[in-house]
């Protein structure tokens, strides 16, 4: 028995799938390993210039200064203008600037290729954020959101071993009790050939971007007539049905108090999120004397446990139609798992299992979250308040990192600091639970 052929509107969902997000998808891989390589860069690095903690938690953190400037008019630039070529511009820009942080030699230095290298990406991901709700509509939107986010526990999941074989350039391994030197190439240590590696094939994507991804369904010549017409009817028809109050402008949507609190709340979460992420290797090594190959195996297992939670939390929410309560539940789980991670120090076993947990919890609500803004918001103003919620957000990208790294190198523990990350998830928790926003079942 032959199945029943799809619909010109399913065709298209289809090929928006197939199309779209694995680009999207790559694209967010290299932008997070080029955000986040610094964790496991960090161990060889720090020999060679001789950076603390504290610069390094403010140096990994002050990215999301430069990153805070231009999230807003970003994503107003893929609403209004072109998500092709803005995108693109934005692939060219981090991906040298992240190649350049090879070169810093001091920690001034190092703080301004991060800084650059915010403002480089920026606008990157509220942009794709507006831009997947072009191509798709409210009952395919948190699980293509899934399929973008995972993009960050899969770079987490694949970059380490990379890192970890670029990072013996340049120094001395003992093999089967035998020393053995790793010579440097073209006078480069292993640390500078992670951030070379990392940042070039951001380069080359944005070639890649600027020829294949597509603005609106209505420019998509690899879509039938009546496929792009069904698509289009159906986005309309859902863009009509949240116009039916009364219309919002971009200034109107920034300033509503639900975005507002939304952003808050991201920002809460964020600060925990980057806090762990970027200490994460710091913690296992110092806890438990791990040497590099060791540790590049263990911290790659709570990111699997985060994309194992984006894809069942993402299936869940949109077959329940229900997005707030998706995105608390997985932040108060994971906020207990990490506060009890410094209870198990002398156990390996459990420390991961439980920082697995806690990433879990961490990365899972996003698809969900990412939701909220669109069940009370259209067009420009949804786009304007996605840039404010991620900019604002992401500042706590900064707080993270520079609160534990600095508690850390005043007391010579990362548990303070822990305690602190924990605190800033049940803001998060206190905050969504405080929201109202109905939800179109």
């Amino acid at each position: 028995m032959t199945a029943p052929p799809l619909s010109a509107l399913d065709r298209a969902r289809r090929k928006a799938y197939w199309r779209l997000l694995p680009l999207v998808f790559l694209c967010y891989v290299v932008a997070y390993v080029d955000r986040t390589n610094v964790s496991l860069a960090k161990i060889t690095m720090q020999k060679d210039l001789a950076f603390s903690d504290a610069v390094f938690g403010l140096g990994s953190g002050i990215f999301f200064i430069g990153y805070f400037l231009l999230e807003i008019p970003g994503s107003l630039i893929v609403e209004r203008w072109s998500a092709r070529k803005w995108i693109s511009r934005i692939m060219f820009s981090w991906g040298i600037f992240a190649a350049l942080t090879a070169l810093v030699k001091t920690d001034n230095q190092f703080y301004l290729v991060r800084f650059l290298l915010g403002l480089g990406e920026a606008g990157f991901f509220p942009g794709i954020i507006v831009y997947l709700g072009h191509w798709f509509p409210a009952r395919d939107r948190a699980k293509a959101l899934a399929y973008f986010l995972v993009a960050d526990p899969v770079a987490q999941i694949v970059s380490p071993k990379i890192i970890n074989f670029l990072l013996k350039i340049g120094t001395d391994e003992m093999v089967n009790g035998v020393m053995i030197h790793h010579p440097e190439i073209w006078g480069l240590e292993g640390w500078q050939w992670v951030y070379i590696a990392c940042g070039l094939p951001a380069v080359a994507l944005g070639f890649v971007v600027l020829f294949w991804m597509t603005d609106r369904p209505g420019q998509a010549r690899w879509l039938q007539a009546d496929e792009c017409e069904a698509l289009e009817e159906e986005l309309r028809r859902e863009k009509q049905k949240r116009r039916a109050g009364p219309h919002k402008t971009v200034w109107q949507g920034l300033t509503n108090p639900k975005v507002l609190l939304l952003a808050a709340a991201y920002f809460f979460t964020v600060t925990a999120t980057y806090g762990v992420q970027f200490f994460l290797p710091s913690i296992l090594k110092q806890w438990y004397a791990l040497n590099l190959n060791e540790l590049t195996w263990l911290v790659v297992l709570p990111p699997v446990g985060a994309l194992t939670a984006q894809f069942l939390v993402a299936w869940s929410s949109d077959r329940r139609r229900e997005r707030l309560w998706h995105s608390i539940v997985p932040i108060a789980i994971g906020t207990v798992a990490l506060a009890l991670t410094p209870w198990s120090r002398g156990s390996s076993v459990l420390t991961v299992v439980l920082f697995t947990v806690a990433l879990a919890g961490l990365k899972g609500y996003k698809p969900a979250f990412w939701a909220l803004p669109g069940l009370f918001l259209t067009s420009s103003a949804a786009a304007g308040s996605i840039g404010l919620i991620n900019s604002v957000g992401n500042l706590g990208g900064f707080l993270g990192p520079t609160v534990i790294g600095y508690v850390q190198h005043m007391t010579g523990s990362y548990v303070g600091g822990i305690y602190f990350l924990c605190a800033s998830m049940m803001v998060t928790v206190v905050i969504l639970v405080s929201l109202r926003i109905k939800e179109n079942r």
